[in-house]
């Protein structure tokens, strides 16, 4: 059993150390790997140790550990969840919820999401795209900017582009955009990727949408798990703080 956390911890070391490769050493959320990894370590020092003291102590960390895990099990369920969520359901309007731009260039998460209002826009017309995301640190333009401009270069009318540029959070963007639309009070689709639309339909439900619908583009698959993990840990957030 002992052995088992070694193995574990070790696990989620070299987890982050390969997200780390792909994704950059400040990998948004990573600390948790690390945290994780060496708590399951100090368990298993902990049991080879002959100091009862330590010995106890080891023990209790595991329980919190596991207590901790089932938690984020949970959670990972419901996010799982809105990863299944329609997307062929016709709406007034969509938001497009921002994600890093590098420079003026849109990130992996944020090109996901672009692929996915590009084809929803294809395939429904008549609904109108707000693009919500304001400029954050290392961002040249502003999330929207960026959102118009790729949308607008694969022949999305202007005329069907909403921009939003202020909002900072994926509440922001909820609060924000219907300001701009009234669009909380018509039947509206929240575009971004799948792990990210459980929690994002929680907080429109909080911000008063009256019928959001999920509309999930791709995930990294490479980074799905880790994703999966801080989507979860959020919503525990969320649920501590008397959300959703």
């Amino acid at each position: 059993m002992i052995m088992i956390t070694a193995i574990i911890g070790g696990a989620c070391l070299l987890y982050y150390a390969a997200m780390a490769l792909y994704a950059g050493a400040d990998v948004n959320f990573g600390w948790f790997w690390i945290a994780l990894g060496g708590a399951f370590l100090m368990v298993f020092l902990s049991g080879r140790s002959s100091n009862r003291a330590l010995v106890l102590t080891g023990r209790i960390l595991l329980v919190l550990l596991i207590l901790g895990l089932l938690v984020l099990a949970v959670m990972s369920i419901q996010v799982c969840s809105g990863m299944r969520q329609r997307d062929d359901i016709r709406t007034d309007y969509a938001i497009l919820l921002g994600a890093e731009v590098k420079g003026n260039r849109p990130s992996r998460s944020l090109l996901m999401r672009l692929q996915k209002a590009e084809s929803y826009a294809l395939d429904h017309p008549d609904t109108i795209l707000i693009l919500s995301g304001g400029q954050g640190r290392g961002e040249d333009i502003t999330e929207a900017q960026c959102m118009y401009e790729y949308l607008t270069g694969k022949g999305i009318s202007e005329d069907r582009l909403i921009l939003e540029e202020r909002s900072t959070t994926t509440r922001e963007n909820l609060i924000f955009s219907d300001e701009l639309t009234g669009c909380a009070g018509k039947t509206c689709g929240i575009i971004s990727n799948s792990f990210h639309i459980r929690r994002a339909l929680l907080l429109a439900g909080e911000a008063g949408y009256r019928d959001p619908v999920g509309i999930p583009a791709k995930s990294d698959p490479l980074l799905l798990v880790h994703l999966v993990v801080r989507e979860a840990a959020a919503l525990t957030v969320m649920k501590l703080k008397g959300g959703f």
